[in-house]
């Protein structure tokens, strides 16, 4: 409860924060079940779309949240994290997505994405939707979405 005393080396204090993981260590995490998995660049491409989103306050968050607005109709890309454990967490999501043709997609890491949106928590599930302040932004992630090829 005292004092944190500064080095006077002139070194700076290191970091508390946990290192950055390369993308094919956090690949290395992920479920079973985390296919359509994203690229590394569209990894970054969407947690960008994400901060984006989070500023204007256009993002869904957790669970209970984007199964909520999935059933209310609402459109967007549903990102989930491949590294979230236990899968019945969150394994309903991906078919209530493909049943209404919501493009959905999981990216290595759930800390990762909850920094994207702006918070110090974890997230599982997030749901981007469009707005004109990142349109084409989201238009590019949704194009790759798309694309990418749907499990069996």
């Amino acid at each position: 409860m005292g004092r944190v005393k500064h080095q006077e080396s002139g070194e700076a204090p290191e970091a508390e924060a946990t290192p950055e993981r390369s993308y094919h260590e956090l690949v290395e995490n992920v479920n079973a079940i985390a296919r359509p998995l994203a690229s590394r660049k569209l990894t970054r491409k969407l947690y960008k779309c994400i901060k984006k989103a989070s500023k204007v306050k256009q993002i869904r968050r957790g669970v209970k949240e984007v199964q909520k607005f999935i059933n209310k109709g609402e459109k967007g890309i549903t990102v989930l994290a491949g590294d979230t454990l236990p899968i019945d967490v969150y394994c309903h999501i991906p078919i209530m997505c493909e049943d209404r043709s919501l493009p959905y997609v999981y990216i290595p890491s759930k800390t990762d994405l909850g920094a994207a949106a702006g918070s110090k928590r974890p997230t599982c599930v997030i749901m981007i939707k469009a707005h004109e302040d990142y349109q084409e932004a989201y238009d590019e992630c949704l194009e790759e979405v798309e694309a990418l090829p749907l499990p069996l």
